[in-house]
């Protein structure tokens, strides 16, 4: 072999290692910039949440929305949820008049309305569960109501919810779809008081939902009646227009609607939506 082919040869493989290693400089140059590409991209991923909110619900989501309020300060420290219970239409007049608020869940799409009518809702209500009425008696059922009609004997002492709340509406539903006329001994502000008159033996009965029949345990004795199908209530929730910390309200619908908020909302005895 010639001198000259040996140099040409030599000069050959210097040329192809120092593109090789061209090539490799710039493949090491993207990587790197695309990690820091990534690294800005996480770095901008959703905010951290903290500080205060107020959630005005209905009087039946007591008890899980509880459970749900600590399950999100946990996931989410330095947070602190503050509720506020009771009848949708009272809590709804409330918010329309002014009431601090984040979040409004309420029991039946016509309280909703009362918010967003005032344009106080920042967006649109999302149905989260559905609920069903059933009669709520003193244990071991000692009256043997076995139906809405039984409601309606004489001497027996029935508590409905008002008819402007949810719960009263349904029942008034109910009642007209059977044709059935009842008088109660009271008509109570919100689904708990209504219970609570059964539990402290003050009524012989009342007209709630199945999920306040639950949470009471053996303090009552839950009655089914098919007429409830035909009174099935949505319960909305949304994000109020003038939320204090709106990002946190957020988060926590978010959680209400997720399949962990409403499996905990499935267990309390709430339909899907």
């Amino acid at each position: 072999m010639t001198r000259s082919v040996r140099r040409t040869r030599r000069m050959l493989q210097l040329a192809g290692a120092g593109a090789a290693a061209l090539m490799a400089l710039s493949a090491c140059s993207s990587s790197s910039d695309s990690s820091g590409t990534k690294s800005d991209t996480s770095g901008s991923a959703s905010p951290k949440v903290s500080g205060n909110i107020t959630v005005f619900a209905a009087a039946s989501l007591r008890e899980s929305f509880t459970a749900l309020g600590r399950q999100f300060e946990q996931e989410h420290p330095g947070t602190k949820v503050s509720f506020n219970f009771g009848g949708s239409d009272t809590l709804a007049a409330s918010i329309t008049g002014g009431a601090p608020a984040d979040v409004f869940a309420a029991a039946s799409p016509k309280t909703m309305a009362i918010v967003t009518g005032k344009k106080d809702a920042d967006g649109t209500p999302a149905t989260f569960v559905r609920n069903q009425l059933e009669i709520a008696t003193l244990p071991g059922n000692p009256d043997k109501v076995s139906s809405l009609k039984d409601l309606t004997k004489s001497g027996l002492k029935v508590v409905l919810c008002d008819k402007t709340v949810p719960c009263g509406a349904a029942a008034q539903k109910a009642l007209d779809a059977s044709k059935l006329k009842l008088t109660p001994v009271s008509y109570e502000q919100d689904v708990k008081a209504a219970l609570n008159k059964v539990e402290l033996k003050e009524a012989d009965a009342a007209v709630v939902y199945k999920t306040d029949v639950k949470s009471a345990g053996g303090k009552v004795e839950g009655v089914e009646f098919p007429e409830s199908a035909k009174a099935i209530n949505a319960y909305p929730i949304v994000l109020l227009k003038n939320a204090p910390n709106a990002a946190a309200a957020k988060a926590f619908i978010a959680l209400v609607r997720s399949a962990e908020g409403q499996k905990v909302l499935s267990e309390a005895g709430f339909l899907k939506p």
